[in-house]
C-alpha cells in the first residue's frame, strides 16, 4: 500500500525558519512617514547589499549589520556610492528596526562588491531564522530596485518611495510595485512511493532535483503543475497537493511547492531540452547513490531539498 506522507506546513527558505511564524513585523504603517523612517534609520540594524552581495562577518556565517554612522563613513570614504535605503520592518521581539542599504562600489569598474560580501546562495544555509528573513527581503528588494530605474509607462526616471516598498515615476507620478514571479515546484511519486527526479544540463555533474516551472498567464497553479510535468517528463499526474512556499529572489521568484501522484511511471521521459535525464528512485536507491557519489541532491538552502528530505524521513 502506498504510504501517504504528511503535508508540509508553509515553509520558506530554511523550512519556514524551522516552522516558526515570521520574526519580523513589516510595519507598513510606518512607510508613509519620512520623518519616522529617518528616526528609525539612526538606530537601525542595516543590511548592506552591494552588487547582489551582502556584508558578512569574518567567519562568513552571519550578516554583518551596519549602523547609520558606519554607512555615512563608507559613503564619505568614497568606497561606496550613496545608494538607496529600504525599510524592512521591526523585530517582533524587541522592536529593533531593520533597513537594507543598497549601494554600488565606487572603486570597481565592474561594480563587484569587495571582499567580505557574499551572495544569499553562499550564506543562506547557515543563517538563523531572523537573519534569513531580513536577507531575503533585502536581496529581493535590491534586485527589483536595481532593474527598475525607469517608468514602464513613459520611460522617465523613478524614485524610491514608501521606504522602498514602491517606486514613483518622477514625471507622471505613477506607482510601480516590486515584481514577484510565481513558479511551481513539484515532487512526483508513483504507486510504489518512488520519486521522480530530473536533471538539467547546466547543473553540476550528477545533480538531480524536483521539476519546476513558471506560471503562465491565465493558468492556475494546478494546471501549471500538470503542464510542466507533461512537458518536461511526459507524465500525467493526479492528487496535486499544496505543500508550502519559498521566497527565491534569484532574481524575483516565489516557489509554490506541490506533491503529485502519477499512475503512469513507465511513460516518464526527459524532454531533451530543459530536462536531459530522469530517475525513478526508492529511498534505498537514493541513499545508495548519494553515498556512492553518483547522485548530487539540491543544496540545503533550496525548497527542493526540503521536499526530498521530508519524503526520505517519512
Amino acid at each position: 500500500m502506498m504510504r501517504i506522507w504528511p503535508r508540509l506546513v508553509a515553509f520558506t527558505l530554511m523550512s519556514a525558519v524551522n516552522g516558526q511564524v515570521s520574526r519580523m513585523d513589516r510595519a507598513a504603517n510606518l512607510r508613509t512617514n519620512p520623518v519616522s523612517l529617518d528616526q528609525l534609520w539612526t538606530k537601525a540594524k542595516i543590511v548592506h547589499v552591494s552588487a547582489g552581495r551582502m556584508a558578512v562577518t569574518d567567519s562568513a556565517n552571519q550578516l554583518r549589520f551596519l549602523n547609520a554612522a558606519q554607512v555615512a563613513a563608507l559613503i564619505k570614504s568614497g568606497d561606496f556610492k550613496s545608494g538607496e535605503r529600504y525599510f524592512l520592518g521591526l523585530d517582533q521581539s524587541d522592536s529593533s528596526p531593520y533597513f537594507a542599504w543598497n549601494s554600488g562600489s565606487k572603486n570597481s569598474e565592474d561594480d563587484q562588491a569587495p571582499a567580505g560580501y557574499v551572495t544569499l546562495r553562499e550564506i543562506g544555509g547557515v543563517l538563523d531564522g531572523l537573519q534569513m528573513e531580513v536577507a531575503l527581503h533585502s536581496v529581493a528588494l535590491s534586485n527589483w530596485h536595481n532593474t527598475h530605474p525607469h517608468c514602464s509607462r513613459c520611460g522617465a526616471t523613478t524614485s524610491v518611495s514608501l521606504g522602498g516598498a514602491i517606486r514613483i515615476c518622477d514625471k507622471d507620478k505613477s506607482e510601480h510595485y516590486p515584481r514577484t514571479d510565481c513558479a511551481i515546484i513539484v515532487l512526483v511519486r508513483d504507486s510504489e512511493d518512488r520519486i521522480l527526479l530530473g536533471r538539467q544540463a547546466i547543473w553540476p555533474e550528477g545533480r538531480f532535483s524536483c521539476f519546476a516551472g513558471f506560471l503562465e498567464p491565465g493558468e492556475t497553479f494546478e494546471q501549471c503543475v500538470q503542464r510542466e510535468l507533461f512537458e518536461e517528463a511526459g507524465v500525467a499526474v493526479r492528487e496535486i497537493n499544496y505543500l508550502g512556499s519559498q521566497p527565491w529572489p534569484f532574481p524575483a521568484s516565489i516557489m509554490i511547492s506541490f506533491e503529485a501522484i502519477t499512475d503512469f511511471p513507465d511513460s516518464a521521459r526527459p524532454d531533451g531540452e530543459e530536462i536531459v535525464a530522469i530517475k525513478w528512485l526508492s529511498r534505498a536507491e537514493l541513499k545508495a547513490e548519494v553515498s556512492a557519489g553518483t547522485l548530487l541532491l539540491p543544496p540545503d538552502i533550496s525548497v527542493s531539498r526540503k521536499m526530498i528530505d521530508r519524503w526520505l524521513s517519512a
